[in-house]
C-alpha cells in the first residue's frame, strides 16, 4: 500500500502488482486486436466464416490473447524489476527498455494493425454491399428478359396464342424441351439458373449482422484509443527522455484516464447494441 505517496509493502508484491498492471493493459489491448481480426475475416470471406465453432474459435482467441499478454509482462515478475540500488519506497518499473518495449508490444503495433483492418472492413462492407445490389439487378433483369420475350409467330400456333398475344416463355432463342404429361404438353428452360434463395438469405443475414457489428467496433475502439494514448505517449516519454520533467499531476490524470476506459466499455455496448441491451435490462429484472 501507499502511505503519503511511499510503498510500504515488499518489492515482490510491487512487481506483482506491475505484473498484473502491464498483463491487464496489453491483454485488453490485445482482444481488441482480436476482435477486429474475427471481424474482418467475417467481412471478408463471409461464407467461408464458419459460424458453428464460433465457441472453438473464441476460445482459442481469448487463451491467445492472455499467454501473449502474460509473455509481455512476465520478466517484471521473473526478475527483470529487482535492478541494483533500487529504492524500495518507490513501485514502478525500473527498466527503461522494457518500459519501451512493452509499450511497443503492447500498445504501438497492435493499435495500427487494428485501424488498418478496420478500414480495410469499412471497404469491404462498401464493395460487397455494392456487388450484392448490382448482382440482384442483374438477375432480375436477366431473368425477365429471357421471360418475357415476345413470342415468334411458330410458337404462338403451336400454343394458340393470337398474333397480339405475348406468352412468358416463348421468343427465346435457347433450346427448350417440350414434355408430354398427362396429356398436356410442358416447356421447360433448362439454361434458366436462379439464384438459390437461401443462398441470398445468408448473405443478406451475414451483411446485416456484420453492418451492425461494425457500428459498435468503431466507438470502442475509438474510445480505447482516446483514454490510453496519452498514457502510453507519457510513459515512453519518461523511458526514452531522461531530461524531460513531467508533472506528477500530468502521470496521474492519464493512468485513471486509461483505468476509465474499461467503465465506458460497458455504456457503450449498452447505448449502441440492442442485444446487450436487452440482455443487460433481463439481467437487472432478475435481481
Amino acid at each position: 500500500q501507499f502511505q503519503g505517496g511511499v510503498w510500504s509493502l515488499s518489492t515482490v508484491l510491487c512487481d506483482a502488482l506491475m505484473t498484473m498492471d502491464v498483463m491487464l493493459c496489453t491483454a485488453s489491448i490485445f482482444n481488441l486486436c482480436a476482435i477486429s481480426v474475427d471481424r474482418f475475416i467475417a467481412v471478408s470471406v463471409p461464407l467461408n466464416y464458419n459460424r458453428r465453432q464460433i465457441d472453438l474459435r473464441q476460445r482459442i482467441l481469448i487463451g491467445t490473447t492472455w499467454l501473449s499478454a502474460f509473455a509481455v509482462a512476465s520478466p517484471v515478475i521473473f526478475g527483470l524489476n529487482d535492478v541494483p540500488r533500487r529504492d524500495p519506497t518507490l513501485c514502478q518499473l525500473e527498466d527503461d527498455n522494457y518500459i519501451v518495449y512493452s509499450s511497443i508490444c503492447s500498445f504501438f503495433i497492435p493499435c495500427p494493425v487494428m485501424l488498418v483492418l478496420y478500414c480495410a472492413m469499412f471497404q469491404g462492407l462498401r464493395r460487397w454491399e455494392e456487388a450484392r445490389k448490382a448482382k440482384l439487378r442483374g438477375s432480375i433483369y436477366g431473368v425477365n428478359r429471357k421471360l418475357y420475350h415476345p413470342p415468334t409467330s411458330i410458337e404462338r400456333e403451336q400454343s394458340g396464342l393470337e398474333p397480339g398475344q405475348c406468352s412468358p416463355y416463348a421468343g427465346s432463342a435457347h433450346p427448350r424441351d417440350y414434355v408430354m404429361h398427362n396429356g398436356i404438353q410442358t416447356v421447360s428452360y433448362p439454361h434458366l439458373k436462379y439464384p438459390h434463395p437461401g443462398h441470398s438469405r445468408k448473405r443478406a443475414k451475414i451483411n446485416g449482422r456484420e453492418q451492425k457489428a461494425m457500428r459498435v467496433l468503431p466507438v470502442v475502439v475509438g474510445a480505447f484509443l482516446f483514454c490510453w494514448t496519452p498514457f502510453f505517449v507519457v510513459h515512453i516519454t519518461r523511458a526514452l527522455c531522461k531530461s524531460c520533467s513531467i508533472p506528477t499531476q500530468v502521470t496521474s490524470t492519464v493512468t485513471w484516464l486509461g483505468y476509465v476506459n474499461s467503465a465506458l466499455n460497458p455504456i457503450i455496448y449498452t447505448v449502441f447494441n440492442a442485444e446487450f441491451r436487452n440482455f443487460f435490462r433481463k439481467v437487472l429484472h432478475l435481481f
